[in-house]
């Protein structure tokens, strides 16, 4: 047996919601449970239980090593040498205590009285809370012996409103950071500055344009850059998907974007600041490494379990995360951005004569072939160098690899966010960062 991994998970989350003023939701749930993995001749076995007696976890043990001797009943499969340190140490824990459902009630509801105060002609609002803290304990036959942790939380607050022809229009702020709802900053005082701001916004869309159909070079804000970092060209630079057949298998250490373009999977710190989502070790025990998938628009590197990075002759980088108690580790991406550039936004826009400036995103999408489709929640026409009328809800797409080779300039204010979940056969808490982005894509029309 070449490898052996056991791991107790606890997974806590808090979900709270208030629409105008009614509480709606109040959820708070507790998971624990014990998983062991084995390899095996080339196959892995997986089994995972409940918490419970001190008997669980040699019995999930045994279960896994005889899945993974069942599963090589199919027939002989190359074992591999798998790759990789197995690391030893604890990583501490953000913050300090909970706040309690009432307290999160009460701001919740002030955020509502404040918005239907200040902004006259809202038709509804919605305050979402969320935090959740994954707490992992695991050990491996190598003699790794690790605790890590996961802790986040965002706060979201949408306005409602209706445009010139009465159908609805709506904007969401949020606020999203390391630690619980305690540690993040979703006061009123913090907030109502964005919320002017999201409000005029708001207005703006009152009296949106449709956007014409078809390429145009387009500004996208920090939001959409980490997006597409995350979901256009971080997916297809995981090392399953390359084994799978992406379209990046064959393009490493060939120029795929604009040399201003480094886009990397950052393990826990950039810039000398612990990073949102920060991982030190993986849930296969590997240390946890920086990924610089495109260095200067070179496609260098791949996000790596162990036995990808075997399969593939490269390290183990510590990429391999489950979610729950009972999920299988996969390659996952974990702080995923392209890195900043010399330009400000307004640098950026001042550079257009006739394009838009693309602020938020609804939903986005993109396979393997780096082919993406993102919804835009909020945009602007620019003439001239200078910021027009509000767009109608449109959607942006394309290749990434060709709008990447398109980008003639980046910014170098650098935004990050943790508020979303990476789907990939089970959910991922990652964090995306990113600058603006001046480049050519296709818009959709009426």
């Amino acid at each position: 047996m070449s490898h052996f991994e056991t791991r107790q998970h606890e997974l806590r989350k808090t979900r709270l919601q208030m629409v105008d003023g009614n509480l709606t939701a109040n959820l708070r749930s507790v998971q624990a449970g014990v998983s062991a993995r084995a390899y095996v001749d080339g196959y892995w076995g997986f089994a995972a239980a409940p918490a419970g007696g001190a008997g669980v976890a040699a019995q999930v043990q045994r279960q896994a090593a005889d899945n993974a001797r069942a599963m090589a009943g199919f027939g002989p499969r190359r074992a591999y040498a798998l790759p990789g340190a197995h690391a030893a140490g604890e990583q501490a824990s953000h913050g300090g205590p909970l706040l309690s459902a009432a307290e999160c009630s009460e701001r919740m509801a002030a955020l509502h009285a404040h918005c239907m105060k200040t902004y006259p002609g809202l038709r509804s609002t919605r305050v979402m809370l969320t935090d959740e803290s994954h707490l992992k304990q695991l050990q491996t036959a190598g003699g790794g012996r690790s605790l890590s942790r996961i802790q986040r939380a965002a706060a979201y607050v949408v306005l409602v409103g209706e445009d010139e022809h009465g159908a609805p229009i709506e904007l969401t702020e949020i606020v999203s950071g390391p630690g619980s709802l305690a540690d993040i900053d979703w006061s009123l005082a913090a907030l109502a500055p964005k919320l002017d701001v999201l409000h005029g916004h708001l207005q703006a869309k009152r009296h949106a344009v449709p956007a014409r159909g078809g390429e145009h070079t387009v500004v996208l804000a920090a939001d959409l850059a980490g997006m597409l970092a995350h979901e256009a060209m971080g997916h297809p630079c995981e090392a399953d998907a390359v084994l799978a057949g992406a379209v990046t298998a064959g393009l490493r250490d060939q120029r795929v974007a604009s040399e201003l373009i480094t886009m990397a999977d950052l393990a826990h710190h950039f810039d000398g600041r612990e990073l949102m989502c920060p991982v030190y070790v993986d849930d296969e025990g590997t240390p946890a490494d920086d990924v610089t998938m495109i260095e200067r628009g070179v496609l260098r590197q791949f996000m790596h379990s162990r036995e990808t990075a075997a399969r593939l002759g490269l390290p183990a980088s510590g990429n391999a995360r489950a979610y729950g108690p009972d999920d299988e580790p996969l390659v996952r991406m974990r702080n995923t951005a392209i890195l900043p550039g010399s330009s400000t936004q307004d640098e950026l826009v001042a550079g257009v004569d006739d394009g838009y400036l693309l602020l938020d995103t609804s939903n986005g999408q993109a396979d393997s072939t780096t082919e993406f489709m993102f919804g835009i929640s909020l945009g602007y026409e620019i003439k001239g160098g200078k910021i027009g009328r509000a767009i109608r809800d449109t959607t942006l797409s394309g290749s990434a690899l060709k709008v990447l080779q398109s980008v003639d300039g980046v910014g170098r204010e650098m935004k990050w966010s943790c508020n979303g979940y990476c789907g990939k056969s089970q959910p991922m808490v990652v964090s995306v960062g990113g600058p603006a982005l001046r480049a050519r894509a296709h818009l959709g029309g009426e």
